[in-house]
């Protein structure tokens, strides 16, 4: 019953920026909502997570480049990034779960209820 689709990754070269959204469905609002990322030969890593009260936790790694929003109108979450570097290159999923952010933190990340697909991000130097 629920459903995450992410969209609006693609290839942009080192200091350029995207936009990724995920579109959701059937999830209640006091869920929070994660941006996750993976390169190839590495395990999955939190990105950036914002909870119902849109507070936001973040990586030390895209502290001050990247930005996690949601419009809860649109039922869609939004990662901005900003100042992309090749070490940004991955798969990025968003994922949710009725626990807050810093639980999921406190958790390592692990067990998070719904994933989307993903989306692929290449970033070029």
């Amino acid at each position: 019953q629920v459903h995450l689709v992410e969209s609006g990754g693609g290839w942009v070269q080192a200091g350029g920026s995207l936009r990724l959204s995920c579109a959701a469905s059937g999830l209640a609002r006091t869920y929070s909502m994660n941006w996750f990322h993976q390169s190839p030969g590495k395990r999955r890593e939190g990105v950036a997570c914002i909870d119902s009260d849109s507070s936001t936790t973040y990586a030390d790694s895209v502290k001050g480049r990247f930005t996690i929003s949601k419009d809860n109108a649109k039922n869609t979450l939004y990662l901005q990034m900003n100042s992309l570097k090749p070490e940004d290159t991955a798969v990025y999923y968003c994922a949710a779960d009725r626990r807050s952010c810093s639980s999921v933190v406190a958790a390592r990340y692990l067990h998070l209820e719904v994933w989307g697909q993903g989306t692929l991000v290449n970033v070029s130097s």
